[in-house]
């Protein structure tokens, strides 16, 4: 008899799923509910506070390979690529931590409009927000660079939809309330 009952109750649980699987608005007389994700700008900023001197954040084109290191975060925005980069400056700039190295693609100074349509206007469009406070330099050494930092420390990697090469911006974060020659002042003191 106990086999019966148990065979009874399995059958009613598996009915009961079927019937579930089948219904998106209902399972099991319950209201199914859609749990919403933050967007990468809520994501960015919850994570800034967190992040400091050697940690990385990159925003890129669409093409950008997807790093395997562990420390490396990759966030796919489907976003025009100057919004991010400017969302990422302007918050940069805001924050009272850090402060940022900028680095860019030495390709980029020798890429025309010939093979790479709308590059001028982009050019334009990051001198204008960015200035001259640019580094440019080889592609595969900044990719070099990320694998490296990230055994250690944190990289956000923010993705846009632009699909024009060697246009990534790569913010070198540092802290913003301390320099090298106050650090070396210290270390000077230390050995006293």
């Amino acid at each position: 008899m106990n086999r019966f009952l148990i065979f009874l109750v399995l059958a009613t649980l598996c009915f009961q799923f079927a019937a579930c699987s089948k219904s998106a608005s209902k399972c099991c007389g319950l209201e199914s509910t859609t749990i919403s994700t933050p967007s990468w700008k809520d994501e960015l900023k919850t994570e800034l506070p967190l992040l400091g001197h050697r940690n990385w954040i990159v925003v890129t084109d669409m093409a950008y390979p997807l790093q395997t290191q562990q420390g490396i975060k990759t966030v796919y925005t489907n976003e025009a690529y100057m919004d991010i980069l400017d969302f990422v400056y302007k918050e940069i700039e805001k924050a009272p931590h850090i402060k940022a190295a900028i680095y860019q693609d030495k390709e980029l100074l020798s890429l025309n409009e010939k093979n790479a349509v709308g590059i001028d206007a982009l050019r334009g469009q990051m001198k204008t927000l960015l200035g001259d406070n640019r580094t440019f330099v080889p592609h595969e050494e900044l990719i070099d660079r990320l694998d490296e930092v990230s055994r250690k420390f944190n990289v956000v990697i923010l993705k846009s939809a632009l699909t024009v090469p060697y246009t990534s911006t790569f913010f070198e974060l540092d802290c913003n309330y301390w320099d090298s020659k106050r650090e070396a002042e210290l270390r000077t003191l230390m050995t006293r």
